[in-house]
């Protein structure tokens, strides 16, 4: 059994956090530890530094993401002198070097770069005796995730294996285990069963749309696209915390024709996702990692929507390339481009039957058993 173990996130975004989560209660389902701690990164540094790296990646997501894509593709590269930026990062960053000299973890899970790159130096330095196991949440391996201490790399796909590979990475310290989820997501829920729980229609296609994670007026022109559907569906909008969000939406269903082929339900904050993506047939969206790896689980066909260059772009790339997702570029033609998918059952078909060859529900389960194995000196073999 593990002893100590630390899962180390970083809150610049939702995934990091929701993939440590996913690991954290795939911890607790198993019991494959004594002791089991999930940590925002953030909240151990410098109140300026957290406010810089998070504040700035937010407000570039929504202000400038081609200023972001073009700093995701600048900084890309493998080999580079960082010492400046561990410098700075050192300096930024000495609450949680107390943390982890206080916990002395016999094992560390990092869901973000930040503390991987922290632990590689105080390994280096002699100050941490730890074995980290680093959990990439995109598809694509950044330069950024690269670090000279570490144990086991976690990885979504076998092309991620082969580039680290590449990368002077020995294959035996690579798994393929996809983004980690929640392990709810490996529960199987049956559709009609989930329709009929959040009062969705029985027959015709359930759209879903995370609307939160777009601007209100790009979620305004979204959803005047979709009004325009020849199909009969259910449009189904998440709209999490954001209240501003939601009144505008529950005003746009309200307007909807009783004659229109296209419903609208709009959802606030939701502990329930699972089970909307249970009951729906395509998820419209921002290809993140963890929202992709979920709607795998479920089944669902992606369709791409206003991908955040950089990551997001290089997510859509990849599900274009297995075939598990069309993409929309231009938002008035979205229904256009939905209803030629509906048109064609063996189109759709073979999508989702490359959906479920992808989807891996079990990945955050995947991840835990493969930390729990021992090496012959009783100590975690990753």
């Amino acid at each position: 059994m593990l002893r100590n173990v630390l899962i180390l996130s970083a809150s610049a975004g939702s995934g990091h956090l929701r993939a440590a989560q996913a690991i954290e209660r795939a911890f607790q389902l198993a019991g494959g530890a004594q002791s089991v701690h999930h940590f925002d990164t953030f909240e151990y540094t410098n109140p300026l530094f957290r406010r810089l790296f998070s504040k700035a990646y937010i407000d570039m997501v929504n202000a400038m993401p081609e200023v972001l894509g073009w700093l995701y593709d600048r900084l890309d590269q493998p080999g580079r002198d960082d010492r400046l930026k561990l410098a700075f990062d050192k300096l930024n960053t000495l609450p949680f070097v107390r943390l982890l000299e206080h916990y002395q973890p016999d094992i560390t899970v990092c869901t973000h770069f930040l503390p991987a790159e922290i632990i590689s130096w105080l390994i280096e330095e002699g100050r941490l005796t730890t074995r980290q196991a680093i959990v990439v949440t995109d598809f694509d391996i950044h330069a950024q995730w690269l670090c000279p201490n570490y144990d086991h790399y976690f990885v979504p796909l076998d092309e991620t294996r082969a580039h680290l590979e590449e990368l002077g990475v020995p294959a035996s310290k690579v798994t393929v285990s996809g983004i980690p989820i929640d392990p709810v997501f490996a529960v199987p829920k049956d559709r009609q069963e989930m329709r009929i729980k959040h009062g969705l229609k029985a027959e015709g296609p359930v759209i879903l749309i995370s609307a939160g994670g777009f601007g209100v007026g790009r979620v305004d022109t979204l959803m005047a696209s979709l009004l325009r559907l020849r199909h009969s569906a259910e449009v189904v909008a998440i709209c999490g915390r954001n209240e501003e969000l939601k009144a505008k939406l529950d005003r746009l269903a309200a307007e909807v024709p009783e004659d229109s082929r296209v419903t609208i339900q709009v959802v606030g904050y939701t502990t329930e996702m699972d089970e909307y993506m249970a009951a729906a047939d395509l998820i419209v969206g921002k290809p993140g990692g963890l929202t992709t790896s979920e709607a795998l689980a479920r089944g669902l066909v992606f369709v791409v929507v206003s991908p955040i260059p950089g990551q997001e772009e290089r997510n859509s790339d990849h599900l274009l390339e297995e075939g598990t997702a069309i993409r929309c570029n231009n938002l008035p033609v979205l229904a256009y481009k939905i209803d030629r998918l509906l048109d064609d059952p063996r189109r759709l078909a073979t999508i989702r039957e490359n959906v479920r060859r992808l989807a891996r529900p079990r990945s955050a389960g995947d991840i835990v058993a493969k930390l729990g194995m021992l090496g012959a000196n009783g100590n975690p073999a990753v």
